[in-house]
């Protein structure tokens, strides 16, 4: 009989783990790049806390025959990020560090995948 409870009760919890709905992770902390307006202005945007294990268009750098690409990447978030040269995480890429990693204007990105 105990045999049967403990089976029984065991089945219930596994159900209720897997029904769990999981959070989505997000690197903790901020990731900016800098784009060239349509008048030639150059602008700075910050991603706070990015989804981690997703690959994040730049939407001011992803048309690339229209748009130029986003430059001057820096990597203030708690995990690895690695930008692309295209978008959809696509093309050649470089992987800035945890906390530190940045790089110059000379590193052209349209895309980002935080580890």
């Amino acid at each position: 009989m105990r045999f049967r409870t403990t089976v029984a009760a065991a089945v219930g919890a596994l159900a209720l783990v897997v029904t769990l709905p999981t959070s989505a992770y997000a690197a903790e902390g901020d990731f900016q790049y800098t784009y060239v307006t349509a008048p030639g202005d150059e602008e700075t945007v910050t991603l706070h806390d990015p989804e981690s294990g997703e690959c994040i268009t730049l939407p001011e750098a992803a048309q690339e025959y229209s748009q130029p690409p986003a430059h001057s990447p820096k990597n203030r978030t708690d995990t690895f990020a690695i930008v692309f040269t295209n978008a959809d995480c696509s093309g050649d890429s470089f992987t800035l560090r945890p906390h530190t990693g940045g790089a110059s204007e000379r590193l052209k990105l349209r895309s980002v995948l935080f580890s």
